[in-house]
């Protein structure tokens, strides 16, 4: 049987990246499964099921932190997808793509821009 971090974190993982999330999990299967199994427990089980914050929210912060690293495209591209499957509108996401370009510099924004771009025309695919 598995422990409830992994449980709690599975099912989190399900509602917020869908098959997208369980795809990057299989993938680390064959290299690293522990790597897998703390991305479960840790960010989507311990993180993601807290209560101070909504999944929109939390999603916000980590398109904008993803964006301002500016090293993360393909996590990214995987937030992205998230931010809108959890709630976020468009406008609401390149919001925050457009805030980082403040905060983060024009580069990060317009990869982050570019990055959702991609991420719209994949959804629409």
């Amino acid at each position: 049987m598995k422990n409830t971090r992994f449980t709690l974190g599975l099912a989190q993982l399900s509602k917020i990246d869908g098959d997208a999330g369980h795809q990057v999990i299989e993938s680390l299967q064959e290299i690293c499964p522990d790597l897998a199994r703390f991305t479960i427990e840790y960010p989507f089980g311990d993180i993601y099921t807290r209560q101070a914050l909504d999944l929109k929210s939390r999603e916000i912060a980590t398109v904008a932190a993803l964006t301002a690293l500016g090293n993360c495209t393909p996590q990214l591209k995987v937030h992205l997808n998230a931010a809108l499957n959890v709630g976020c509108s468009e406008e609401e996401v390149k919001e925050v793509l457009l805030q980082m370009s403040v905060y983060a510099g024009f580069p990060a924004a317009l990869n982050g821009m570019f990055a959702f771009k991609d991420v719209l025309n994949e959804r629409k695919a």
